[in-house]
């Protein structure tokens, strides 16, 4: 497995990259809240207890202090589902890799929905990682996972941000036929950056491809991506990639500062200002696009977009429900 997983780092640092400044140190405005508190302890326990992965640790979201440490019924720990490594080894990436990680946890979806049970949550978010050496990416694991949440009353509202299963529309639309709310999946960066940030193995009109068939599955599903600016993207790029994006009908984007994770992963190009994230939230408000998270530290799964997010949800099918009733009295 050593060996397994130096191949994959080792053909992640085969990619050329664009120029790059040196070491820079990170400006105030990057500073995050340190983990704390009654409620990040209780969050860290059952992770712990149940044996699950979160993207928050595994990945070194710097959000984890102010997400974990929120009031009972607003704390949120976004679950990484099927395991922590990875097959891919995207040059950005702090979550472990290998060719061939260990099997699935038969138990990890009743297990999952055990934990949102303990949280009191009612709107939860999954991630995973790529399992490329799974014949449908895992997406049966995800599946599975989000009906045993539905099965519940009241039913929590579920964002899931998927891999790209390879490409693979069957996955995506067994993911998004198992009842979810939101389909979530990344581009991460530029089209003209894709091969240098990502693994090989994804690319711009592959991942454009998913998100697109999700919407076409259900339209009423609610589709989100996220991009890492201070990556070398020019600003015609990023305008770009959200054309491309509001073309498909994609409906929320955040945008975030990369952060290097470790000295082994690639560098930082800049730091974009807290007033140049503003500029791109009002560019992409702008598209068309429902809901925009702009800032240095947001993350894709970010708190404030979920609250605008649930509302939106909350609203529609409030909406639906009425319509349905004033529906059945005029017959």
């Amino acid at each position: 497995m050593e060996q397994a997983e130096t191949q994959v780092q080792a053909e992640a640092a085969a990619v050329p990259v664009r120029k790059q400044k040196e070491k820079m140190p990170k400006p105030s405005w990057l500073r995050a809240q340190p983990p704390s508190g009654e409620q990040y302890q209780l969050l860290k326990k059952t992770v712990r207890e149940l044996k699950l992965a979160t993207v928050c640790e595994e990945a070194r979201c710097p959000n984890i202090g102010e997400c974990w440490g929120g009031k009972k019924g607003t704390a949120t720990a976004t679950i990484m589902l099927m395991g922590d490594t990875c097959t891919r080894a995207c040059r950005f990436c702090a979550v472990k890799t290998s060719r061939t990680p260990p099997p699935l946890d038969p138990l990890e979806p009743e297990k999952t929905a055990e934990a949102i049970l303990r949280w009191g949550l009612d709107y939860v978010v999954f991630t995973s990682v790529t399992r490329d050496d799974l014949e449908d990416g895992g997406s049966s694991h995800i599946a599975r996972t989000i009906k045993l949440l539905k099965e519940h009353t009241p039913a929590p509202l579920v964002e899931a941000l998927t891999p790209d299963f390879r490409g693979n529309l069957d996955s995506v639309r067994r993911v998004v036929e198992s009842g979810l709310d939101v389909f979530a999946h990344n581009v991460e960066t530029v089209e003209n950056l894709q091969h240098i940030v990502r693994d090989r193995r994804a690319n711009w009109k592959q991942s454009l491809s998913v998100l697109k068939h999700a919407k076409e599955v259900r339209p009423d599903v609610l589709t989100k991506t996220s991009l890492m600016l201070g990556c070398g993207e020019t600003e015609e790029e990023v305008r770009a990639a959200l054309r491309a994006l509001r073309d498909i009908g994609v409906d929320v984007v955040t945008f975030g500062q990369y952060l290097r994770p470790t000295e082994r992963h690639m560098k930082v190009h800049e730091f974009i200002t807290p007033e140049a994230f503003k500029k791109w939230q009002q560019e992409a408000e702008a598209m068309g696009f429902l809901y925009v998270a702009s800032g240095p530290l947001v993350r894709s799964s970010y708190r404030a977009g979920e609250f605008f997010i649930k509302n939106v949800l909350e609203k529609r099918h409030k909406e639906a429900a009425a319509a349905a009733a004033a529906a059945a009295q005029s017959q």
